[in-house]
C-alpha cells in the first residue's frame, strides 16, 4: 500500500526526501501488518515506539493518506481510521533583537581551529583564518527579514532555475516557491524584500561573496543549517530551544510587535489571518486593547447605584 502511494504521488510532495524517510519509518514498524491490523490500539503503541508525540503524528499522517489513497483506487472496501496523537502546544519561543544580534555576531566570528604540533607533540588547537559560519549568518539575515521557511532559503539563488526559490536582485523580490513546485497549504507567495536586507543580497552577489546561491558553503546550497544552528546558538549562549524555524516566529511576532495589521503581515509570511492571530496576535499592540479601555472609561465612571435601592425624596419621605 506505501508502495504504491510512493510510486503514484511522491512526485507532488513538495520534500521528496522527508517523505522517503517518514515512509522508511513506517515500514520498519509496519511493514509486516496489514490494514486490518491498523487499529487505535496500534497507532497508540507505534507512536509510544517513535518518543515524541509530534513526530510520530506526522508520520501517522502519512499513513493516513496513503490509506485514504488505496481505498480511493478501489483496491480495498470499507473504512480504515487512523488515530493520532494530540497536537502539541505551539512554539513560542523567538529571538528579541538583542538575541538575534548575538547570534549573528557568533556566527561572523566562528573560526576553524587547528591544533598546531612542534616535534610531533601536540599543540593547542588555535584559530585560523578560515570563517566556517559566515554563510549560516546570511542564512538567519533572510529568515530574519522575509520569515521565509527554511528550505526555500536553502535552495534560492540568483538565477531562476527548476526546483529553485528565486531572487530577482534588480526588482527586490524573493519568489519563494520554488519554481515546478506545486503550491500547498504552506503557502509561498512572492514577497519584496525589505530594503536593509536587499542592500546585503546586492552586495554579497555584486561582491562576489555567494556566486549562485544567497546562502552556499564552499560554491553549493547547503541542504539543511540544523546542526550549524545548534552550534551557533551554543556559541552565542541563548537559552531554549531555537531551530531555523524559530526565525519565522520571530519575524511574525517583530511584525506584530511593530503594529503591522494582521492582513498584511499574513500576506507577507505566506499564512492565513486566522492563523497569525492565533498565534502571534498576543504580540500586537492593539490585541484586547478595546477591552481594556473599555474597562477603564467603566472605572473612571462615578458607580451606579443598585437597582433594587429605594429612591427617597428630597424630605427623607418613601
Amino acid at each position: 500500500m506505501i508502495a504504491i502511494y510512493l510510486r503514484d504521488r511522491a512526485a507532488h510532495q513538495a520534500n521528496q526526501r522527508t517523505l522517503a524517510e517518514r515512509s522508511d519509518r513506517l515500514l520498519d514498524w509496519w511493514g509486516n501488518k496489514t490494514l486490518a491490523d491498523v487499529s487505535a490500539t496500534s497507532c497508540r503503541e507505534y507512536a509510544a515506539s517513535r518518543g515524541g508525540a509530534g513526530g510520530a503524528r506526522r508520520d501517522l499522517e502519512d499513513l493516513r493518506a496513503a490509506i485514504h489513497y488505496h481505498g480511493r483506487e478501489g483496491f480495498h472496501r470499507g473504512e480504515v481510521r487512523v488515530v493520532l496523537p494530540e497536537k502539541g502546544p505551539a512554539r513560542e519561543r523567538w529571538l528579541t533583537r538583542d538575541e538575534a544580534a548575538r547570534l549573528l555576531w557568533a556566527c561572523w566570528r566562528a573560526q576553524e581551529k587547528q591544533r598546531r604540533s612542534h616535534k610531533g607533540l601536540p599543540g593547542e588547537a588555535l584559530p585560523t583564518r578560515k570563517y566556517t559560519m559566515r554563510h549560516l549568518a546570511r542564512f538567519i539575515l533572510i529568515g530574519l527579514y522575509t520569515g521565509t521557511r527554511a528550505g526555500a532559503i536553502a535552495s534560492a539563488s540568483w538565477a531562476a532555475a527548476s526546483g529553485r526559490s528565486y531572487i530577482d536582485v534588480e526588482r527586490g523580490v524573493f519568489y519563494r516557491l520554488p519554481q515546478g513546485a506545486k503550491a500547498t497549504r504552506k503557502r509561498q507567495p512572492p514577497v519584496p524584500i525589505p530594503d536593509r536586507l536587499l542592500a546585503h543580497i546586492r552586495r554579497w552577489k555584486d561582491m562576489g561573496i555567494s556566486r549562485e546561491y544567497p546562502v552556499e558553503y564552499h560554491g553549493q546550497p547547503v541542504k539543511s543549517v540544523k546542526v550549524a544552528m545548534a552550534r551557533a546558538v551554543k556559541l552565542a549562549g541563548l537559552d531554549g530551544r531555537i531551530t531555523p524555524h524559530t526565525l519565522r516566529h520571530t519575524a511574525a511576532t517583530w511584525l506584530m510587535q511593530s503594529g503591522v495589521p494582521m492582513w498584511d503581515a499574513a500576506g507577507f509570511l505566506g499564512m492565513s489571518v486566522a492563523v497569525l492571530e492565533k498565534t502571534y496576535g498576543h504580540h500586537h499592540p492593539d490585541h484586547m486593547k478595546a477591552a481594556s479601555r473599555a474597562l477603564s472609561i467603566g472605572a473612571n465612571k462615578t458607580p451606579m447605584k443598585p437597582m433594587n435601592q429605594k429612591r427617597t425624596s428630597p424630605t427623607g419621605a418613601a
